[in-house]
């Protein structure tokens, strides 16, 4: 049986496209975090939080706790329901019941990595975020078009390891007016960017205002997480965004920009950093 992700989201975008910024809709993917929770008599302990796509949890689920050595086979699930108290649902969390609740829970709660994109949705994880992040600074003029249509272009010059080898993800660091400070590769595009903010840590530069972050993939929750706590107020993706990345844009003042490609790219918050060249609109809405 195929278990289909849940529907894509409808967003507001303003569509750029050869000098001209026109107000369009797109479909992005959902985002959203699940937390996975161990229960073994009358313990209950979260092994991880992961962002996903819902649909086909119970699988993710699983398959997870296959690959981390806690269970050998599907028998060694008693059971696996999403959180309920009373009529209240927690669908973003599952409970996970084992054979060898206890033995499991030792080994997870020693190796297992979870992730700090942490909270049970999406709110949750943007209220999470305010606690160390705040709205980005943009005291510049507005970008021009050319700028962020240029990045892909310059990102893709300084990865020499990608140009070896075709696998790795890049994330650039560039000023408002283009000019790129620093490029670092990594397998993983989350890696990437950390290591970046870590040379702009060493480099005095943090917060990052009237800085432009460049990625050579989707921005993704975490994408923009680590952005908006590095304090940069644009971000701009040669692939696509996710719902939860645009609304932690919008929740920090981040423009973020998606596919950046050859003439085109959309702009999915804080539009007004951005002058076309023609007539600029303020929402994408």
């Amino acid at each position: 049986m195929t278990v289909l992700p849940e529907t894509p989201a409808q967003r507001p975008v303003l569509r750029y496209t050869a000098g001209q910024l026109t107000a369009a809709t797109d479909q992005v993917v959902i985002e959203e975090p699940l937390e996975i929770r161990l229960i073994h008599g009358g313990e209950e302990q979260t092994v991880a939080v992961t962002m996903r796509t819902p649909g086909a949890d119970h699988e993710l689920a699983t398959g997870f706790l296959y690959a981390e050595g806690a269970i050998r086979d599907a028998a060694d699930v008693l059971s696996l329901s999403p959180w309920r108290e009373g009529d209240v649902e927690a669908p973003n969390v599952l409970r996970v019941e084992l054979r060898s609740g206890f033995a499991a829970m030792r080994s997870l709660s020693r190796h297992t990595f979870t992730s700090s994109a942490c909270g049970v949705c999406g709110t949750g994880s943007i209220e999470r975020l305010a606690v160390r992040a705040v709205p980005a600074i943009w005291t510049q003029p507005p970008l021009t078009a050319d700028i962020i249509r240029d990045l892909p272009a310059q990102l893709h010059a300084a990865q020499p390891l990608f140009a070896a080898t075709g696998g790795l993800h890049a994330a650039g660091l560039f000023t408002a007016g283009g000019e790129c400070l620093a490029v670092r590769e990594d397998v993983g595009r989350h890696n990437a960017v950390d290591k970046l903010i870590g040379w702009a840590l060493g480099q005095g530069l943090l917060p990052l205002s009237d800085h432009l972050l460049a990625v050579s993939s989707r921005a993704g929750f975490e994408i923009v997480q680590k952005a908006a706590l590095a304090g940069v107020p644009v971000v701009c993706a040669v692939s696509a965004p996710t719902s939860l990345a645009i609304e932690v844009a919008e929740s920090f003042g981040i423009t973020l920009a998606g596919f950046v490609r050859g003439e085109r790219f959309n702009l999915y918050s804080v539009p007004h950093r951005v002058n076309s060249g023609g007539r600029a609109l303020d929402s994408p809405s």
